[in-house]
């Protein structure tokens, strides 16, 4: 018999087993929240061969991308606020009322917008969040609305449903059926239309509209129809070969291996290590996971040595691989320990924010005329000073400058611009500059500018008076 056959079954008993299946269903729910939670927060997918959760859902309890993204959010709220395992076991808050209150829950109000949420639809629990977080009054505007069918002549209106596409035009870039003006308000994305065949809709600036257009006239030989499908794919193979060679070590004409002394941290990967590397793992992580699968991640790849550098791992092809930067950091914490890879992780974040802040300084002292040699001493002779800013940072390297030219001119050198120097008494204000880091201007007289424009150590030297906050020459 057919389980699923229910002709025969009376009516009063078939609404009875679907209320039962139900509510076996919502309680199923949240369990299976509680496990999706619990395996998100442990990393569990890593070692069957994911780098992310929602990788896992997909590519191993084989969920749908929707579902498997909102049932990893709700069970991330669910674990920052219990309640609502049961509001979801007894079916008082479906999943997605769950994903759409997550965002405005707090310790203070969980428990009152659960109870305002039960048994709500989504349309409900839109107007309860609109009332709990009001948002803003959207501008009156009018605009029209670009269709994404073709930038030169022959796209069709919004409004009409689209044909063929011909010169100019993007192939499939709509539906049949679908209205031009329904294929711009879709989000971007690449949807597949028939075998080998996609079709690809975003939206575009007016500078990357132009560029498409210049590169559209300048192919008309190649591509007398304008096809913007061929232009892509010729800008796609350029764009591809620069990022070859930049990212995988590309070459036309390989060199020969030149043997390197060694740096004691064996961090390099020789250009021909990483070639032949990537073309024997190809683009993908390498990582294994318990069952045999492969991870199937693409993206954010890194070199990862097989036995840690820490260890005397060695940047041969034998001891590189591909890692994702998941499965990488994965196997550093079980190879070295999850305290050991933190403290490093977190020394080297302090580190490149000190590089980034120390560049800032350098180009502010550039632009006030300070030479590149000198603006690396101020910039060393002021690391031990405590900065509470950048503005701050930025005062302590012009003392130090001052204190680099001030020892220059006891030495004799320049006597002649230092007597300038004690002639004028510049004003000067330390002002962020919010595209390049802290920057100094000057302000002050004729003779002034005068005087501290002549030399970047007269200029300098001033400006260290005035970090120090005295308005006296040097003697």
């Amino acid at each position: 018999m057919n389980r699923y056959s229910l002709d025969d079954v009376p009516d009063r008993r078939i609404v009875d087993r679907l209320r039962a299946l139900i509510a076996h269903e919502r309680s199923t729910d949240a369990e299976v929240l509680a496990h999706i939670g619990e395996v998100d927060a442990r990393k569990l997918y890593l070692p069957a061969a994911c780098s992310t959760m929602h990788g896992y859902c997909v590519q191993v309890l084989h969920l749908s991308e929707d579902a498997a993204w909102k049932r990893i959010a709700a069970a991330r709220a669910a674990r920052r606020f219990p309640a609502m395992f049961d509001a979801v076991a007894e079916g008082r808050l479906h999943l997605s009322g769950v994903v759409m209150l997550a965002p405005h829950l707090t310790d203070a109000n969980v428990a009152m917008l659960i109870d305002q949420a039960t048994h709500r639809s989504k349309a409900e629990i839109a107007v309860l969040i609109a009332r709990h977080a009001p948002g803003r009054d959207v501008p009156a505007r009018v605009e029209r609305m670009h269709d994404q069918l073709g930038l030169a002549a022959g796209a069709s209106p919004p409004g009409q449903t689209s044909g063929p596409s011909g010169p100019g035009q993007t192939s499939g870039a709509s539906a049949p059926g679908r209205t031009a003006g329904d294929a711009g308000a879709k989000r971007a994305g690449v949807r597949p239309l028939a075998p080998e065949r996609f079709a690809l809709q975003l939206t575009v600036d007016q500078t990357t509209h132009d560029k498409l257009v210049r590169a559209q006239a300048m192919l008309r030989h190649q591509v007398p129809s304008g096809d913007l499908a061929k232009v892509l794919d010729r800008a796609l193979d350029a764009l591809l070969d620069t990022l070859e060679r930049s990212k995988r070590a590309k070459t036309d004409v390989p060199r020969a291996p030149v043997a390197r002394r060694s740096t004691g941290k064996g961090r390099h990967v020789p250009n021909h290590v990483v070639r032949a590397v990537f073309e024997r793992d190809g683009e993908r992580c390498t990582f294994i996971g318990d069952g045999g699968r492969r991870c199937e991640e693409r993206g954010f790849l890194e070199l990862d040595h097989v036995e840690p550098v820490a260890r005397g791992g060695e940047a041969t092809v034998e001891g590189i691989r591909v890692l994702c930067r998941s499965h990488n950091q994965h196997e550093a914490e079980r190879l070295l320990g999850a305290e050991l890879v933190g403290a490093r992780r977190d020394a080297a974040r302090a580190a490149t924010a000190a590089r980034a802040l120390e560049q800032d300084v350098l180009a502010g002292l550039r632009r006030l005329g300070v030479t590149l040699p000198d603006a690396r001493r101020a910039i060393a002779g002021s690391a031990g000073r405590p900065a509470a800013s950048d503005e701050e940072r930025m005062r302590q390297a012009l003392l130090a400058l001052g204190d680099v030219y001030g020892t220059r001119c006891a030495e004799g050198a320049r006597p002649t611009l230092a007597s300038r120097c004690r002639e004028s008494t510049p004003r000067w204000t330390i002002e962020p500059d919010r595209r390049a880091g802290p920057e100094v201007r000057a302000t002050a007289g004729r003779r002034s500018r005068a005087c501290c424009s002549s030399t970047s150590s007269s200029a300098a030297s001033c400006a260290g008076r005035a970090a120090s906050g005295s308005s006296r020459p040097d003697p």
